[in-house]
């Protein structure tokens, strides 16, 4: 070494493990902001939810989205949507070729297998404003709350209906919404990076997209018509019988196994605890929707629907609350009632134990057209031009 040289001092022992983790953490955050930016870029603008699975949870929400919003734009001033899952079988084309009209435009976006959770994000993209309608109408099971088997405020599917619709800012309330801790995660994770929640449908897409674009412009073109033009199944549930006492039922020779086993499920269940959880999911999301229009113009109208070609005995079950009873105390929203569907309950009318047909629907249809007009009381005059 030479004289006068200067000996550089040896840097700390923790400085480069310090430095490596500082660049590690660095990288992490920097990789996380990328990959929330290319899954913003990609599932929080149209540049691929235009492109969904039309047959898919969220790609059938979509469409009925769509489908409402254009006919937003000529429907007037007197426009009425129902919501449901696919018990909700309101058919507007048996209403609008009906001779005697009520002055209400009521049309349909329920969406089957949906849930009120689900609602809530579709009518808060649907009507933005909280203005729109005259008239939200739900059709609903009972108005007393029964558990049972099946706990809907678990039901995941909810993530992968209104995957599309869900904001970033949503994502701790909608996961903490469900019930268990690995339901919670899946749907905070889902919300936060959709991509993980449309995975399957990104898989499919790139196996055949040309296939993919191909259908979606064919549903955007025929979709209003076919939906409008569908026509229900005349098959009924005529000689089915039920012992009560036993739970077992009598079927005619020519029933389905699906029939059958909707049969078995909804109306041959056993009874199950009653703790509650219902009562608080209906509460908790029906609530919410009818808080977001407490000061909108728009009446909140529920509905019990039909129960099934056969109805279960009260005795069977003692149910413990009513939360669709509890919402009727608040100012916009009001309860039909319970018994107007009565007349419907009958095998002539029920294609399975759970979905009216043909027949059904369209009586159905013309009742709630009719029930909702009394309510609301004439409709306003159209505005001058």
């Amino acid at each position: 070494m030479r004289k006068g040289m200067a000996i550089a001092p040896s840097p700390p022992l923790e400085t480069t493990p310090v430095r490596k983790r500082r660049r590690i953490a660095l990288t992490l955050v920097v990789a996380l902001l990328l990959l929330l930016g290319l899954d913003a870029l990609l599932f929080r603008t149209r540049l691929y939810t235009s492109i969904l699975e039309p047959d898919s949870s969220a790609g059938l929400l979509e469409l009925i989205l769509w489908r409402e919003k254009a006919a937003q734009q000529t429907a007037g001033d007197n426009l009425v949507v129902t919501l449901g899952n696919s018990r909700m079988g309101y058919v507007p084309k048996v209403v609008d070729e009906r001779p005697r009209q009520t002055g209400y435009a009521v049309r349909t976006a329920g969406v089957a297998g949906s849930d009120p959770r689900t609602w809530y994000y579709l009518l808060r993209d649907l009507d933005p404003t909280a203005r729109r309608y005259r008239a939200i109408v739900f059709g609903v099971d009972d108005y007393d709350d029964e558990d049972q088997a099946f706990h809907p405020d678990d039901d995941i599917r909810a993530l992968h209906y209104c995957v599309a619709r869900l904001r970033l800012g949503d994502a701790i309330e909608f996961a903490s919404s469900f019930h268990s801790r690995d339901v919670q995660w899946e749907a905070f994770r889902g919300t936060v990076l959709k991509g993980i929640a449309l995975q399957s449908d990104i898989q499919a897409f790139l196996a055949h997209p040309l296939k993919r674009i191909a259908y979606v412009q064919l549903c955007h073109r025929g979709w209003p018509e076919w939906t409008y033009n569908y026509v229900e199944s005349s098959r009924n549930m005529v000689g089915l019988q039920i012992d009560w006492s036993t739970l077992k039922a009598t079927y005619p020779p020519e029933m389905t196994d699906e029939q059958k086993d909707t049969v078995r499920g909804w109306l041959l269940h056993e009874t199950y605890p009653q703790t509650g959880r219902l009562a608080h999911y209906f509460g908790t999301w029906l609530g919410r929707t009818a808080d977001r229009y407490r000061t909108s113009r728009t009446k909140i109208i529920f509905f019990r629907l039909p129960r099934g070609p056969l109805v279960r005995p009260d005795y069977l079950v003692k149910k413990r609350s009513s939360s669709i009873r509890e919402l009727a105390s608040r100012p916009n929203v009001i309860l039909a009632n319970e018994h107007l569907f009565d007349g419907l309950e009958h095998p002539e009318f029920f294609k399975d134990a759970l979905h009216m047909n043909r027949d059904g629907v369209e009586r159905f249809s013309g009742m709630v057209a009719d029930e909702v007009a009394r309510i609301l009381g004439p409709p306003d005059a159209p505005a001058a031009k």
